[in-house]
């Protein structure tokens, strides 16, 4: 059995939780957000919030089960909270900044890389070397900053590129002499 799967999702004050057309829809004080239903599972909304169970003893009840119980509560956490991606960027001449609707990268390329911010995303650059990604839905946000992160990956000698915050990047020794 799922341990995840068998906690209620809260729904907390100010948050409305609706299920109609196939569809979880959670609407907040940051919007709206919807995920669709699986057909083997069951939707109870209580007073303890919203219950996930299996509708059935099948095998894809039971894989399906814990996963959209995290979604639902991804949705309830954006509409709410939302989600946040820090990307930090290292490397000499390396430098972001946003700039309206476009983010503007100096990555070491003969051009700059001129990124389009996505609607629903909010991009922040408090420094130079630090990139800031804000969102309800956390399946977009990472999206976003791994597209980002792709325009120059952290390289194993001397770790220039983008990374994300906190990410241990591997290092290799150098050529010995």
């Amino acid at each position: 059995m799922s341990r995840i799967g068998k906690k209620s999702v809260a729904i907390p004050d100010g948050v409305t939780a609706v299920m109609e057309d196939g569809l979880v829809k959670v609407k907040g004080p940051k919007g709206e957000l919807s995920t669709p239903m699986v057909d083997d599972l069951t939707y109870e909304l209580g007073d303890g919030g919203l219950l996930v169970k299996p509708a059935n003893k099948s095998k894809t009840a039971r894989a399906f089960w814990g996963m959209q119980r995290t979604l639902v509560q991804n949705l309830v956490d954006g509409v709410t909270a939302g989600f946040t991606k820090v990307l930090e960027i290292n490397g000499v001449g390396y430098r972001a900044a946003a700039q309206g609707k476009n983010l503007n990268l100096q990555l070491g390329y003969s051009h700059d890389v001129n990124f389009a911010i996505p609607d629903g995303i909010e991009i922040k650059t408090p420094d130079q070397t630090t990139i800031e990604i804000t969102g309800m839905d956390k399946q977009q946000v990472g999206q976003v900053a791994a597209e980002i992160r792709r325009w120059r990956k952290p390289e194993p000698y001397k770790g220039k590129g983008i990374k994300y915050r906190g990410e241990y990047i591997f290092r290799k020794e150098g050529k010995k002499k």
